[in-house]
């Protein structure tokens, strides 16, 4: 009974969490660019416009696609809040993504296939530092599920502190903002066409909106992860990285994928590696 009650305040939180915090970003955006901005409850209001229009796509498959990427976003939220395999719950977000790049190639839309295609791209340059964070983890915990991992006798971020830096620079690419907000842009700052949900429209795209809150909500609790121990530590932390990722959005010019898979690789993998080799001999062969 009690796991039901964390699963439905799961599905019913995420979102407003989701859409409040996106709300509190563009307030802050169109602060930093000297505008007035809309009303934090703003997304709510853009979402249920979208859910109240008709039913238009291009290629059937995307409803079933664009609802597939919320389903996942929602499995992996409440997985992770019954404190489940964290791998798994990698694999299940990993899933959520393919969804959306399926939905986006569904069409003959050039700028819906570019958006794929670069989406793709992102996914090889921040899956590796992912995979990297989820198995450092295990290293100092002996555990992947998240239970176990709740149990480390100390902060996370004392022995990931290369790990976390590594997973703050690509939570750049999974929010889709500046400077690698490459296959899409949540703001009218970049462009008019919107990349891989270019083809969305209505509920369709209400969907996929609804699934980007999910998506929010559950990349800040693997940053939580970082500071489960103290509870106050882990809201401040993350308020602070997420007005950090807000800020960067709004003060850098786009990259191009060459570059962002390059420093991707090079540096956020390089950090995530170096800490690995730390934790792995401090806990391995130690």
């Amino acid at each position: 009974m009690n796991q039901v009650l964390i699963t439905l305040a799961a599905v019913v939180l995420s979102p407003i969490v989701g859409g409040l915090l996106t709300g509190i970003d563009r307030k802050i955006t169109a602060r930093m660019q000297n505008r007035f901005g809309p009303p934090i409850l703003q997304p709510f209001y853009d979402l249920f416009k979208l859910f109240s229009k008709e039913t238009i796509v291009v290629s059937n498959t995307q409803i079933l696609y664009a609802f597939l990427f919320l389903m996942f976003n929602i499995v992996a939220v409440v997985m992770f809040v019954l404190k489940m395999d964290l791998l798994l719950i990698l694999f299940i977000l990993a899933f959520a993504t393919t969804a959306l790049i399926l939905g986006a190639m569904a069409t003959n839309s050039p700028y819906s296939r570019i958006g794929a295609h670069r989406e793709l791209i992102s996914v090889l340059a921040y899956e590796p530092v992912l995979i990297a964070m989820i198995v450092a983890i295990y290293f100092v915990t002996g555990s992947f599920n998240i239970e176990d991992i709740l149990k480390h006798r100390s902060l996370l971020i004392l022995d990931l502190p290369f790990i976390f830096i590594a997973f703050s620079y690509v939570l750049t690419i999974k929010l889709r903002k500046s400077p690698f907000d490459l296959s899409t842009s949540h703001h009218g700052h970049q462009e008019l066409v919107k990349g891989i949900t270019t083809e969305f429209a209505g509920p369709v795209l209400g969907l996929i909106e609804l699934g980007h809150w999910y998506e929010l909500v559950l990349l800040l609790l693997f940053m939580w992860l970082f500071f489960a121990k103290n509870i106050f530590v882990a809201i401040v932390a993350i308020l602070i990285c997420y007005f950090l990722e807000i800020i960067i959005d709004n003060i850098s010019a786009r990259l191009t994928w060459k570059i962002m898979l390059r420093l991707t690789w090079s540096v956020a993998f390089g950090f995530a590696l170096v800490n690995l080799i730390w934790v792995y001999i401090k806990y391995r062969l130690l």
